[in-house]
């Protein structure tokens, strides 16, 4: 398949050979116990991203974040159910990890160079299987105005929501979208919220977000030739100090993205995602080496 729009992330797979060899040797020899050892594991994941990661019901999480970690959990040896899965905000996602409240996140958490770099160095001390999907930044708007949005320049003085610790806000703080009027809010469910009830212009997040916002409510849509900044990779995040669990589910993410299953769960959770924005989404085994438990993956997207 065709990644034309990916070319600037994609690496030759000696260079992957390299940052697996080198993620080998960041490990700490004295590793704390196995994540995985005792067959249960608990994970964050959102409860208010329909398509992606979504609690309809209390207990109950569906979307593609829930599916990949099942999937590739289950690789390993580790049955997941709806119960170990517990809510998470994005603001809150690195927290949950260091305080132990969960063990890993599955939440379109973006592999970022902060996110990644150890925490005596200024990061938040996180590494990352992944990306399992990528994609860019979106708009969401209100079906009604659709129409109004066909370049960024439309959106010059209107208001949009972003929700707080999020690639897709700092993206917007940009001084090339300076125009551009922007709220933050706590996480999606406010965001959109704020749009259907006419208090904000659109939404802006991570276009696969935002395409399963739109099959929830045909009431919005995704304004598809709007798009922002780099892709971003989503990674399923651990607290640095388990590497070797990270190179275990790492191998099991390969396996998995390089399947039919992949393509299957994708489309059966965000449906309404062109066939195009799916190729791009799927990840390559050399996109995986290059960013999975690593300290500096050498094409993380980089944080202002």
């Amino acid at each position: 398949m065709g990644k034309t729009g990916r070319h600037s992330r994609t690496i030759r797979t000696g260079a992957a050979v390299v940052a697996l060899a080198g993620a080998s040797l960041a490990g700490c020899s004295s590793e704390p116990s196995s994540l995985l050892a005792q067959g249960k594991i608990e994970i964050g994941s959102k409860g208010d991203q329909p398509g992606t990661s979504y609690s309809p019901h209390d207990g109950e999480f569906n979307g593609f974040d829930i599916t990949v970690a099942r999937e590739v959990l289950d690789r390993v040896g580790v049955k997941v159910t709806s119960s170990d899965f517990e809510g998470v905000l994005s603001k809150n996602r690195a927290h949950a990890l260091h305080e132990g409240d969960v063990q890993l996140i599955a939440a379109t958490y973006s592999i970022t160079e902060r996110r990644m770099k150890p925490k005596p160095e200024g990061g938040d001390g996180l590494d990352f299987v992944g990306p399992y999907a990528s994609t860019r930044q979106g708009i969401l708007v209100r079906t009604a105005d659709a129409g109004r949005y066909k370049s960024h320049s439309d959106l010059n003085g209107r208001l949009v929501c972003v929700w707080e610790d999020t690639t897709s806000a700092a993206e917007l703080k940009r001084s090339a979208y300076s125009q551009i009027r922007t709220v933050e809010m706590t996480d999606a469910r406010d965001c959109v919220k704020a749009l259907k009830e006419k208090k904000v212009d659109a939404v802006s997040t991570d276009q696969l977000i935002l395409y399963g916002f739109m099959k929830d409510d045909r009431s919005l849509t995704v304004a598809h030739a709007l798009t922002f900044g780099p892709f971003n990779d989503y990674g399923i995040a651990m607290a640095k100090g388990h590497r070797d669990d990270c190179e275990k589910l790492q191998q099991a993410l390969m396996d998995y993205a390089q399947s039919n299953d992949w393509d299957r769960d994708f489309q059966i959770n965000l449906p309404l995602v062109p066939k195009e924005d799916r190729d791009e989404a799927r990840p390559t085994g050399d996109e995986i080496a290059s960013q999975s438990c690593r300290d500096k993956p050498g094409n993380a997207k980089v944080d202002d």
